[in-house]
């Protein structure tokens, strides 16, 4: 994948962590984190994905079998375990990913009495970033992508309280702008109550179709209501996209050539000049 490099340079050092966030199901966000998270790693980056979602799919779309999932984002949110114990090497030199699993279920319920349940995943990866400080001889990882779970609970507040900024995956079809209204509330509560940097980083059009009206129809309205947020780079309705997960592949690894996986190197490459503008700044 070294053809991925030209034309494109690394962000500036530095640990960022951004949720891949939309409490509507069913728009891309676990195809997103995995895949953006490989592009990112193609071209030099070190890249932790953590699953938040207790379906796991982006445990899967990366390869990990369930019996491989030893210590799962679950651990670390009860504070069983550490960041820098669960994660694991995908087969995407650079890629590693925090598995998750069923036991995500009920943990909500667990914390429920709990002062700081909200701010577990900000804990453990500030105990992560200290670790790598400690060790400077150590390749320290510059992103954190946290694939979220569909709906607004406390995994989801965990991760938008432990996020510099929110990555907003938008399906191109007739309820986008309901889910993503429903989520600039979400985020507007956080940041006045749990973290008041918090920002969206972009919204990414997904599953688009060119031939459909109405896919250039949801995508003119998104881009009216949010302006420079929304990424230039268009992901399209492409079946290797969807067949990559069941090969425990992401798009890139699956088929480079692909429209989906091109899609997808040209979204690290926005994404990578934002993050280059918001620390020059």
């Amino acid at each position: 994948m070294t053809a991925i490099n030209q034309g494109l340079a690394s962000s500036k050092p530095g640990v960022r962590v951004l949720a891949v966030c939309n409490q509507k199901g069913g728009v891309g966000k676990t195809t997103t984190a995995i895949n953006l998270g490989t592009a990112l790693a193609a071209i030099g980056e070190k890249v932790l994905v953590i699953d938040l979602d207790a379906q796991g799919n982006a445990s899967t779309g990366l390869g990990i079998s369930p019996e491989d999932r030893h210590i799962t984002t679950y651990d670390i949110l009860a504070t069983k375990a550490s960041i820098a114990q669960a994660a694991i090497p995908t087969l995407v030199p650079n890629l590693f990913i925090v598995p998750a699993n069923s036991d995500l279920v009920g943990l909500e319920s667990e914390l429920l009495n709990e002062p700081n349940r909200n701010f577990r995943m900000r804990d453990a990866i500030a105990a992560l970033n200290a670790a790598q400080r400690s060790r400077p001889g150590e390749v320290p990882f510059n992103y954190i992508l946290i694939d979220c779970p569909p709906s607004l609970n406390v995994l989801t507040l965990n991760a938008m309280a432990a996020a510099n900024s929110v990555l907003v995956p938008v399906q191109c079809e007739f309820f986008a702008l309901e889910g993503i209204s429903q989520l600039k509330l979400t985020i507007d509560g956080v940041r006045a109550s749990l973290n008041p940097s918090l920002e969206i980083q972009g919204v990414v059009l997904t599953m688009h179709d060119s031939r459909a009206r109405l896919s250039e129809e949801v995508a003119n309205e998104v881009r009216a209501t949010f302006g420079s947020k929304v990424y230039a780079t268009v992901i399209p309705r492409n079946i290797k996209i969807a067949e990559a997960p069941s090969h425990g592949k992401p798009i890139l690894l699956y088929d480079f050539k692909s429209a989906g996986s091109q899609a997808y190197i040209q979204l690290a490459s926005e994404i990578i000049e934002r993050e280059r503008r918001v620390l020059a700044a």
